[in-house]
């Protein structure tokens, strides 16, 4: 099976599904975006990576990896495996102590949130992509692909996703992102 990395290119209010988000995920080596809707709370999971905040008390996930590293195990990859009606499956893929491997279901959402916390990659399958996918017209509409912060993207990124943003009326995204294009004018 030929796996195909993913990166998180945004995290929004979905427009379909009031109450809920839409985690974007777009292919390292091409244009086609994975659009993944999960909860409140699952986003706020993510988010909280993403953004690099460091909460006061560990969050579930948060206590999920300290407790996998104090038992001697590491995530190693994630990986979307399955969609069945509009639900996403995927597998945590680690190591234990010892070398030995470690695969755990999980829900999609709360599997990328383990991944951002621990930094490791992200994969699907050529036959989720097919299923699900969306394939941008041009290169020129897909972002370099990130992982990270709002940091990690570029001056002319950060001005594309501005604009994105607030065709979307999309406010409280648009103030971090006019952040993080100061910051990166300062540098």
């Amino acid at each position: 099976m030929k796996k195909i990395e993913l990166n998180i290119i945004a995290l929004a209010s979905s427009e379909s599904h009031k109450g809920n988000y839409a985690l974007i995920l777009e292919e390292a080596k091409g244009f086609r975006r994975l659009p993944i809707i999960i909860g409140p709370f699952e986003a706020q999971a993510i988010a909280v990576s993403l953004e690099r905040m460091r909460p006061g008390r560990p969050l579930t996930h948060d206590l999920f990896k300290n407790t996998l590293e104090a038992l001697g195990a590491r995530l190693e990859e994630v990986l979307i495996h399955q969609l069945e009606g509009n639900v996403f499956h995927a597998t945590l893929i680690g190591k234990k102590e010892g070398g030995h491997l470690l695969e755990i279901d999980a829900r999609c959402s709360d599997a990328i949130a383990l991944a951002v916390r621990f930094e490791c990659p992200i994969f699907t399958t050529e036959a989720i992509m097919q299923q699900a996918s969306i394939i941008l017209d041009s290169p020129s509409q897909a972002f370099t692909n990130k992982r990270g912060s709002l940091a990690d993207y570029s001056l002319e990124e950060l001005e594309q996703l501005l604009k994105q943003v607030l065709a979307k009326e999309d406010y409280e995204s648009a103030a971090k992102i006019r952040k993080a294009i100061e910051e990166k004018k300062k540098q």
